[in-house]
């Protein structure tokens, strides 16, 4: 599909109504810009984008988002000269967030700070009542175990939002406030908590969330671009307040898109069989464990995987492991009773092998591809890291596997100690082993650029 083309259909889905033509010619550049930087984001399944929310929803274009398109055409957002990640919400609610309150582990880019945004005002106001049954519903599809006895706001974030919630009767115990909004999107017919930004009351066996804003609230907030385009504003201005520090530059590409044939889901008897088809390596020293559903994905897995291994090699300065086996699992509960760690862990190290939670979880999480490179990063570094705190061992496939030093938003600043082995090892909620995550790698980070090598951090 052509680029703009592209642009045009996705402006038909994302944009608000008869918004001016400032706001829409700087949501194309977003458009763009989140296409070229995400081109490959589902290559396992033989394209670049979905045309849904978990990437950019497309419509039928409209001569309006044509014209904006064309008139942006080639244009992108770039940072250190490449396109920029970013991203782009309804309503940010009158502030916009942090990537890493959203998303565990994400990096946090000066580009998208977390700023009080007047031009949206808060915008909308909204209501939500969900029956116990349906939450209990809804934790339980996304692999929580117990019974649900009450839900209650535990903490907020520097924005206000709502970080962590307590789910008493279940397990694990607390969930995020975004964990918590995805699984109930996945439950049709209830209605949905349209962003973190909300106070709960509950009244009988209804949980009432009233709140305001709508998304995520990073990057980029619609309904302000509107508002700031109306008083007057240009495309590129509205891009310098929503995205401080990117510059705007002309470009040209092409998305590809191809097609995908996807099997018939398994059967209940399968699925609960698990059962795990013999491996078929694309290259002999990397092997791959997947459910038979998945097993279209083999070859892209071991592709990223091996692309991982060959640039990590360089990193740490070793030989390339002459056999990697990556075993992922058909549900949560699989992989819990695998490697003994909480499902929101992603991935780990046991017996030699790395193992995955399911691959549609970690897509649903936009953490496929960083998982996959920690672990190998783990992998990599555990012979020769074997003996040492469990923070040493994470902190290196942290650091590496997200890039090093010169990886966007690679703080070594995280304030406390570093992790105990049981912060670490065992976890209480998913906010707390990102945290702990997060004092691993400032931890390890710190000794490297104190000048030691890898292999001396203690």
């Amino acid at each position: 599909m052509p680029l703009e083309t592209y642009v045009a259909r996705v402006l038909a889905g994302e944009a608000a109504r008869e918004s001016p033509p400032a706001a829409l010619e700087a949501l194309a550049i977003a458009v763009r810009t989140y296409a070229l930087a995400n081109r490959t984001r589902h290559r396992a399944d033989g394209f670049d984008l979905c045309d849904q929310t978990h990437c950019q929803v497309v419509r039928a274009s409209t001569a309006v988002s044509e014209r904006a398109a064309q008139a942006t055409a080639g244009q992108a957002l770039l940072f250190d000269g490449a396109p920029a990640s970013i991203y782009y919400s309804a309503s940010c609610g009158g502030r916009t967030e942090r990537p890493s309150a959203v998303w565990p582990g994400a990096a946090d880019p000066t580009y998208l700070p977390s700023q009080h945004d007047e031009a949206c005002e808060g915008q909308p106001e909204w209501e939500a009542e969900l029956r116990a049954a349906d939450l209990q519903r809804a934790l339980t599809a996304s692999g929580f175990r117990g019974t649900l006895r009450g839900v209650r706001v535990a903490a907020r974030n520097e924005s206000g939002r709502v970080a962590r919630l307590v789910v008493d009767g279940m397990t694990p115990t607390d969930v995020s406030a975004q964990d918590l909004r995805m699984a109930v999107a996945r439950i049709p017919g209830v209605p949905q908590v349209r962003s973190a930004t909300f106070e709960l009351r509950l009244a009988g066996d209804v949980y009432r969330f009233t709140g305001h804003g709508n998304g995520h609230g990073v990057g980029l907030c619609v309904i302000g671009s509107v508002r700031l385009a109306a008083g007057g504003a240009s495309a590129v201005a509205i891009l310098e307040r929503y995205f401080p520090g990117t510059t705007v530059s002309g470009g040209g590409a092409r998305l590809t898109a191809v097609p995908a044939v996807r099997p018939a889901p398994p059967s209940a008897d399968v699925a609960a069989r698990a059962a795990l088809p013999p491996p078929t390596p694309a290259k002999p020293e990397i092997t791959a464990w997947l459910p038979s559903a998945d097993d279209r994905e083999r070859d892209a897995l071991i592709g990223l995987a091996s692309s991982a291994r060959d640039e990590l090699a360089a990193a740490l300065g070793v030989a390339a492991p002459s056999r990697l086996t990556i075993r992922v699992h058909p549900t949560a509960g699989d992989y819990e009773r695998a490697t003994a760690r909480s499902w929101f862990t992603s991935g780990a190290l046991a017996t030699g092998e790395i193992h995955l939670v399911p691959l549609g979880t970690l897509r649903d999480r936009g953490m496929l591809e960083r998982t996959v490179r920690r672990q190998v990063a783990q992998a990599m570094t555990a012979p020769a890291l074997d003996g040492r705190p469990l923070w040493v061992r994470e902190g290196a496939a942290l650091y590496y596997g997200d890039g090093g030093a010169g990886a966007p938003g690679g703080r070594i600043d995280a304030r406390g100690p570093c992790p105990a082995d049981a912060e670490l090892a065992q976890p209480v909620s998913a906010g707390a082993l990102a945290e702990a995550w997060a004092r691993a790698r400032a931890c390890f980070a710190r000794q490297i650029a104190a000048g030691r090598h890898w292999r001396e951090v203690r």
